[in-house]
């Protein structure tokens, strides 16, 4: 699409024998909350690493903001507004979450990581991460060392450390992964308040966050794109309930 802030074309992606992505096509606009479901082995992940730029892809065509970045490493697609969380909690734990955001904040300004003068006593860092803790929840937690916050903040404080960056796009790599039904349903409530304001593609397997959450589904199947579609057009599809939703599909 020619208004898409991500425009992914025929990318494709092996390893050896195994297609993990098989000619994906895929779209994304502005301020929309993409997710991308399918069963395990899909390759999803695949699919993510390669947007991100930490897999290079075989063959395909990735534009993002009007620019083909298909050959751009993973910082020069961060620095052009990628930011990627991942399935497992990527964080300092020996730090505190105010240092682990104030860090963020830092390497998004371009600075090297000066961890002999703590990044939390530097007001033009220390400040704007105290905003974003306050935006995703963790205000109060500032000063806990990561280690010692419960799971689901770990996951708060990784999309606190992304929002650092000023993302245009955030690409969330199951981010109520290995979370409780409480915790799940906090996440959710906030991944909620960032439904229009920011740009996200979601990969996930909780399908309760998946409908609540996204604007749009596409569905991968053995590295190929199945069908895209607004929620109700992806619960009423034969072809993904058959493939994937199953029985949920009749809930």
């Amino acid at each position: 699409m020619s208004d898409a802030l991500l425009d992914v074309r025929a990318l494709s992606k092996s390893f050896g024998a195994l297609r993990a992505t098989d000619r994906v096509d895929l779209d994304v606009r502005e301020g929309e909350t993409h997710a991308i479901i399918g069963p395990n082995g899909a390759g999803k992940t695949t699919l993510i690493g390669q947007l991100a730029g930490n897999l290079r892809p075989d063959a395909g065509r990735i534009r993002f903001a009007g620019e083909d970045i298909t050959a751009l490493a993973a910082p020069a697609r961060a620095r052009q507004g990628l930011a990627r969380s991942f399935q497992i909690t990527s964080i300092y734990r020996e730090f505190t979450a105010l240092d682990n955001v104030a860090l963020a904040v830092q390497a998004h300004a371009g600075h090297s990581f000066r961890f002999w003068r703590p990044a939390r006593a530097e007001a033009r860092l220390r400040n704007p991460a105290r905003a974003i803790l306050e935006e995703v929840g963790l205000g109060g937690r500032a000063d806990v060392l990561a280690a010692n916050l419960a799971h689901g903040e770990q996951r708060q404080l990784e999309i606190a450390m992304v929002l650092a960056t000023r993302p245009r796009l955030m690409l969330l790599d199951e981010p109520v992964a290995g979370m409780g039904a409480d915790e799940s349903q906090r996440m959710v409530r906030f991944l909620g308040t960032l439904k229009g304001r920011r740009t996200m593609i979601l990969v996930e397997h909780d399908m309760d966050a998946v409908f609540t959450l996204a604007d749009r589904i596409s569905v991968l199947v053995y590295g190929r794109i199945i069908a895209s579609g607004t929620p109700e057009e992806i619960r009423a599809n034969p072809e993904v309930r058959s493939a994937y939703l199953g029985e949920d599909a009749e809930d």
